[in-house]
């Protein structure tokens, strides 16, 4: 190939090096170029089909807890119930399982909430407290209503090595309503007793007097206390129309307890699992369904009987 040939051949070459360095610096320039940023009145004016996916809720134009007015009108607490209506309904696992487990909590709870004269909405507060579960915390508080020992025993529970009746959702929720009616005896009104529940009747009582300021709404909290309520407020929205956040359950869906029996026991039991199986059951049964019985064993004092509850 002579001379005259490769000049052709070579201008190709170096154009499309030119080509292909401009496209190369053209990528990079716009990589590097101030993005345009979306601002609220853009994001208010955008077309509902070309906005996000992520669902908007209605928040209820009206809310009560316990029969009281929540002060939507007042835009903090509008804003604060907004916070966890959507971290508890974009939290779908954590739903779905709540509402999977309440049908087997909720009717035995809402039975003796209203033979205390307890509002139905504190069942709200144990979901807040525990999701429904038997858990512990750090402090020491156990079982549904997250009971503290000293609090347990003031209110009648027992609680021993073999026994923790802050576990015994009947009698946990019997010392939950004693707790609560003797908060609204002090304060007057069931909103500052939720919140009392959280930070203690006392502590509760002296942000009060340190504000001079009686309305939880009105009150400057400790972050947890402050979000206490909203909490338990996010649960009863979502709860009461859950269709409205996504959550469409079967009746199928829901979890179920069995039918039990009930055996009165009022001499010790040396060794549970074989006690268990003298009546038909196992030991995974006896501590599932019987979570205040803490150990292997169970000594019973004199006089004193317990109902233990087994499938029948």
């Amino acid at each position: 190939m002579n001379k005259s040939q490769l000049i052709p051949l070579y201008s190709l070459i170096i154009l499309c090096l030119a080509m292909a360095a401009y496209a190369i610096w053209k990528t990079q320039t716009e990589i590097t170029a101030e993005p345009s940023v979306a601002n609220v009145q853009m994001l208010q004016t955008m077309p509902l089909s070309s906005r996000d996916t992520v669902r908007l809720f209605d928040i209820p134009a009206e809310l009560t807890f316990a029969g009281e007015k929540v002060p939507l009108e007042i835009e903090d607490v509008k804003e604060r119930l907004e916070r966890e209506i959507y971290v508890n309904a974009y939290w779908q696992s954590n739903m779905i399982l709540l509402m999977k487990r309440s049908s087997k909590f909720l009717p035995e709870i809402e039975r003796m909430l209203k033979e205390n004269a307890i509002p139905d909405d504190f069942k709200y507060l144990a979901m807040a407290e525990s999701a429904l579960m038997n858990v512990a915390s750090p402090a020491g508080a156990r079982g549904f209503w997250q009971i503290m020992e000293s609090t347990g025993k003031e209110y009648g529970l027992e609680i021993s090595k073999d026994v923790d009746e802050r576990y015994h959702l009947e009698k946990a929720t019997l010392a939950a309503s004693k707790y609560l009616n003797k908060a609204h005896a002090k304060f007057g009104d069931w909103t500052a007793v939720a919140a009392s529940y959280n930070m203690g009747q006392s502590g509760f009582a002296r942000r009060q007097n340190d504000q001079l300021a009686k309305n939880y709404y009105d009150l400057y909290l400790n972050d947890e206390t402050s979000r206490y309520l909203f909490r338990i407020l996010a649960f009863k929205v979502i709860f009461e129309n859950p269709g409205a956040f996504g959550f469409h359950l079967r009746d199928s869906d829901f979890y179920s307890n069995p039918t039990f029996k009930k055996v009165t026991v009022s001499s010790d039991i040396k060794n549970l699992a074989s006690w268990a199986k003298e009546h038909g059951s196992t030991y995974k049964e006896l501590k599932l369904y019987n979570p205040w019985l803490r150990d292997k064993d169970l000594n019973i004092k004199r006089g004193k009987s317990y109902e233990i509850q087994l499938p029948e």
